[in-house]
């Protein structure tokens, strides 16, 4: 993958590739990688430029630096950065899972030509469901991160409904979570940026983005998973309503993990929403 250095520390991100079609950047969420979206990419890579960056949400394999701000709008602003030093422009910016994307309009926006929200982090309900209060009081306990950690370990528990089985209708293929969790369970300093994430966690982080939304002057998509437990549909209706050019969608056969349970119903409202037809 090819790499960036930001003012946080190194970036690994997909590009594939300028020239083609307008640039669809997409951002995944909370220890999830790049690869939660490989099925969209291989789906719209043919009409557009599709990039994927690796955000410090505890999947990445270059720790940042200590001095760097992993808080929510901290890595907002990374992403903002790394926008700006591959000059991308007219972006339609795609965030799923974690609300990252929700923390740039009315503050670092301008690259961005259209927003997407897909199953996130939103409103009031942060941190989300049982799964995110769950890591949130793990990190505030010593050890408690590292020792929740482990359950990801076991096939059984990282699919109950209170981990990884929860965010998604159809399961995750245990091989993904290795390739997600290896990073955490293996590198103390990914850990800590993980740690340094959670303990920023301010309730109404995504309560004061959305007054920010209600001025935010572009196309929006509101395209959420019909099955999603951890991000109840009232939420992503709500959403839409507060955008002044929001429309909202249900993905059916969808949880959380919208890229990854649904991608081509997924690539499909894109396609619609990009090409303005509604």
């Amino acid at each position: 993958m090819p790499e960036i250095e930001l003012s946080a520390g190194t970036i690994e991100y997909t590009d594939t590739g300028g020239g083609v079609g307008e640039t669809v950047v997409l951002v995944h969420g909370l220890a999830f990688d790049g690869s939660v979206w490989d099925a969209l990419v291989a789906d719209l890579r043919e009409d557009f430029r599709v990039v994927v960056p690796v955000l410090p949400l505890g999947s990445h394999r270059r720790p940042m630096r200590p001095s760097a701000d992993l808080s929510a709008q901290g890595v907002a602003d990374l992403l903002a950065e790394f926008l700006e030093r591959l000059d991308l422009r007219e972006v339609t910016l795609v965030q799923n899972d974690a609300g990252t994307a929700q923390l740039l309009p009315g503050v670092r926006d301008e690259r961005i030509a259209r927003l997407v929200l897909t199953s996130c982090e939103a409103l009031d309900n942060y941190p989300p469901g049982i799964q995110g209060r769950t890591l949130l009081a793990a990190s505030r306990v010593p050890g408690g991160l590292f020792l929740l950690l482990q359950s990801f370990r076991v096939p059984f528990l990282a699919s109950m409904r209170s981990s990884l089985g929860g965010m998604t209708a159809h399961g995750i293929p245990y091989e993904r979570v290795r390739r997600w969790y290896r990073p955490l369970l293996t590198d103390r300093a990914i850990r800590r940026d993980l740690a340094r994430f959670l303990r920023s966690t301010q309730k109404d982080t995504y309560l004061r983005a959305a007054e920010r939304l209600r001025h935010f002057d572009r196309p929006a998509l509101v395209a959420w998973g019909a099955e999603d437990r951890m991000m109840p549909p009232e939420t992503g209706r709500s959403l839409a309503e507060l955008l002044p050019q929001g429309r909202y969608v249900e993905i059916p056969e969808a949880g959380t993990l919208v890229p990854l349970d649904n991608p081509a119903a997924l690539a499909h409202e894109l396609r619609r929403f990009i090409e303005g037809n509604d």
